[in-house]
């Protein structure tokens, strides 16, 4: 072939080449422009308890990706400074779960947990867009109904939701979370994250590696939704299972089997007497003492010992509380966990962020559930929460998405995934299955523990070692051992000497 013949495509790729470079530039150009101006803070945990010295700031984006010169948002960020003189490059974050919890919050709440990997390592918390102080999209109509389960008031609440929110709930789903995270990174030099994540959080996590695996160093997965485990469904049929688990390692045990020796037969009295006859309590405000009317209905219930059964200490009070209201006709501890699970529910949640992530991300993927409802009605939560979302969403706008959402993510990267034996939202099983595809990772399940386990016996300093070593091979999993269940409280000084 002639010399000249190669020559003749030069000039075209010369072009693309100058043309490659100029959006380069541009990006670069938009990347260095962006900052984060930090300045001293104090951070707050949940209920406005717990405290941390930081330093805080925004980062300034776009609401929609694809239109960067339209409504801006500012998300919030949090910066705790590494201990050490010479930190490493990279920087650790924590991703709550939800949908719709700030992970600034979280980070107070659990910042015992990760004290180890602060020595070491600068440690940014954002609340994802749509939380905390990143522009909230907030519900307080839903809010109102949300133990009601009256489709037609949930339907106008959501009608009203979406006429008073002053954001576009389309952008406000993971696949432009994980983009804003990676627009952070980049803008404060970090060359990789160090991702936790818990809960939905984990989605997000796994997300970010789908779409920036170059920006990952290693992942710690802590109570796994795998992908395409769609949220919703299962739930009430995870929640009975751990209920069943309960029950059974009561009658198992010889001190709460001779407490409480009818206890799944005083359940089924106790639900069927609250969905028959609601009761018209008077009752001290958990938090405020104030004397308070309440009406406590069989939907209290239910909520009540589903969060109470997240974790080990307040799963030791379930057969008594139980009991109190069964045998004993007391009926102040369901109602006072009731009142404080909504007040806290109601902080913690930003109702329309997590509508917006459930709406596009969950609800569409449920299929046919025409097998499933015998199985959820015959749960404890019932099939009411699942026909709250699909009345919800069918009124929410989808947002944006992965054409690759529910696929597997494959990866190389190091991933530690952690699961609760008895979790009652994402089970272990859940992290086995999106182990599957990650090529170098270790599973590991805390016995006796529930949902979301980092801050659980040795497993601080197990995480610790992994992010410090990026690497399975410097941990000693042996601790774990000594994990396990909370003993059940038999009367209301506790649980047997």
């Amino acid at each position: 072939m002639p010399a000249n013949a190669r020559a003749q495509p030069q000039p075209r790729c010369r072009r693309l080449r100058q043309a490659g470079a100029a959006v380069l530039l541009m990006l670069f150009a938009a990347t260095s422009a962006a900052s984060v101006d930090f300045a001293p803070c104090e951070l707050r945990g949940s209920g406005g308890m717990g405290r941390v010295a930081a330093e805080c700031g925004y980062l300034n984006v776009a609401e929609n990706p694809d239109q960067p010169d339209g409504r801006r948002l500012e998300l919030f960020v949090a910066r705790v400074r590494a201990l050490a003189a010479e930190p490493a490059a990279d920087a650790f974050t924590i991703i709550n779960g939800g949908p719709g919890a700030s992970s600034v919050s979280l980070y107070v709440d659990l910042q015992g947990a990760f004290a180890g990997i602060q020595r070491d390592r600068d440690i940014i918390i954002v609340d994802q867009r749509g939380t905390g102080r990143s522009a909230p999209l907030e519900c307080p109509a839903l809010e109102e109904v949300a133990q009601e389960f009256d489709l037609e008031a949930i339907r106008q609440a959501t009608r009203n939701c979406l006429a008073n929110l002053d954001r576009d709930p389309r952008f406000y789903t993971t696949r432009v979370a994980v983009d804003d995270l990676e627009a952070l990174r980049q803008t404060l030099g970090y060359p990789a994250w160090n991702l936790y994540g818990v809960s939905y959080g984990t989605r997000v996590a796994q997300t970010y590696l789908q779409r920036h695996p170059h920006g990952v160093r290693t992942l710690v997965l802590d109570g796994v939704v795998p992908p395409g485990q769609p949220l919703g469904p299962d739930v009430a049929l995870n929640a009975q299972k751990a209920l069943d688990a309960i029950m059974a390692r009561c009658a198992e045990g010889a001190a709460c089997a001779a407490a409480f020796p009818e206890l799944p037969a005083q359940f089924q009295r106790l639900a069927q007497q609250l969905k028959d006859t609601p009761l018209e309590l008077q009752l001290p405000h958990p938090v405020t003492g104030r004397v308070q009317p309440f009406t406590l209905g069989y939907s209290h219930l239910a909520m009540t010992v589903r969060i109470l059964s997240y974790a080990p200490e307040t799963v030791a009070l379930i057969p008594l509380i139980i009991d109190e209201a069964a045998s004993m006709g007391n009926y102040l501890p369901i109602a006072s966990q009731a009142l404080r699970i909504e007040r806290d529910l109601g902080e913690s949640i930003s109702f329309g962020m997590h509508n917006s992530v459930v709406c596009s991300e969950d609800a569409p993927f449920y299929g046919d559930l025409t097998p499933l409802w015998p199985s959820l009605e015959a749960s404890y939560l019932g099939a009411d929460q699942v026909r709250a979302l699909e009345a919800i969403c069918s009124l929410w706008p989808r947002g944006l998405l992965d054409a690759d959402h529910a696929s597997p993510v494959a990866s190389a990267r190091p991933v530690l995934l952690l699961s609760g034996e008895y979790d009652p939202v994402t089970p272990p099983e859940y992290a086995d299955r999106a182990a599957v595809s990650l090529g170098n990772s270790l599973h590991l399940v805390a016995r006796g523990q529930g949902h979301g386990v980092v801050a659980r016996g040795c497993l601080p300093l197990i995480v610790s070692d992994f992010v410090a070593a990026a690497s399975f091979d410097a941990i000693d999993t042996d601790c774990m051992d000594r994990l396990r269940s909370d003993s059940f409280f038999v009367d209301l000084l506790g649980p047997p000497p």
